[in-house]
């Protein structure tokens, strides 16, 4: 038997049939070397899955919710690190020997990298440094920088926890709450643009800041997440 990955790679998808091929690609080229890549399909008819063509992907169908999904491709998993990567995120070249090379140190469990977004319009720019302040103070990363964890930890701690929104914070903060160290690597990820580009720069920032602030005072996931998909 050959060697069991130290990463492994998780992709929660839905209806991403038009671009997981290029999300592979850049896994690829950002580590030749790249470990076990899982894709867990949200969509029930597999509709993602069936457009992938790399037949060294190992593939899954979950029901929808992303900490479901990303809970599922964990228990596929082999690697002793688990990297959970959005299918419109980037990583940074070199980005698992970044990873392997950070859980070196013992006393980290998990970690993220800083976030950068694809555009070339300024706004952005600025988003992507309160994103660095509010990571660097909080130690709370969200999930579109990449966040990756030790397995065992994982799994002593119970996963991600089944809720709607806000999944990623969740388990950051618990993380934090029993002690565990976070580490923030200064690469960046670069993730897309195109929410923020549909909705309205403005107006989709100013919701995403609304719904952090509520969640921070108590409101329940399942009801930040109508608003979040309104």
């Amino acid at each position: 038997m050959g060697k069991a990955p130290t990463v492994s790679v998780i992709l929660p998808v839905l209806h991403e049939a038009g671009t997981i091929n290029e999300a592979l690609a850049h896994i690829h080229s950002a580590d030749p070397d790249a470990a076990e890549i899982i894709i867990v399909d949200g969509d029930l008819l597999g509709s993602t899955i069936s457009a992938v063509r790399n037949s060294g992907v190992i593939t899954a169908i979950s029901s929808k919710g992303r900490a479901r999904q990303m809970n599922r491709g964990a228990a596929l998993a082999s690697g002793g690190i688990l990297l959970f990567l959005h299918a419109d995120t980037q990583l940074p070249v070199n980005a698992l020997s970044m990873i392997k090379k950070v859980m070196e140190d013992r006393r980290l469990v998990a970690g993220a990298f800083k976030l950068g977004i694809r555009s070339e319009r300024r706004i952005f720019r600025i988003t992507e440094k309160y994103v660095s302040l509010r990571t660097r103070v909080t130690r709370i990363p969200f999930g579109d920088q990449a966040i990756f964890i030790r397995r065992d930890y994982f799994e002593r701690i119970g996963g991600y926890k089944d809720i709607p929104l806000m999944e990623d914070v969740e388990l950051m903060a618990r993380i934090k709450k029993r002690g565990g160290s976070i580490s923030i690597i200064p690469e960046k990820v670069l993730t897309s643009a195109r929410r923020w580009e549909r909705e309205g720069v403005l107006r989709c920032t100013a919701r995403n800041w609304a719904i952090q602030t509520l969640y921070a005072c108590g409101v329940p996931p399942e009801r930040l997440a109508k608003w979040y998909t309104s």
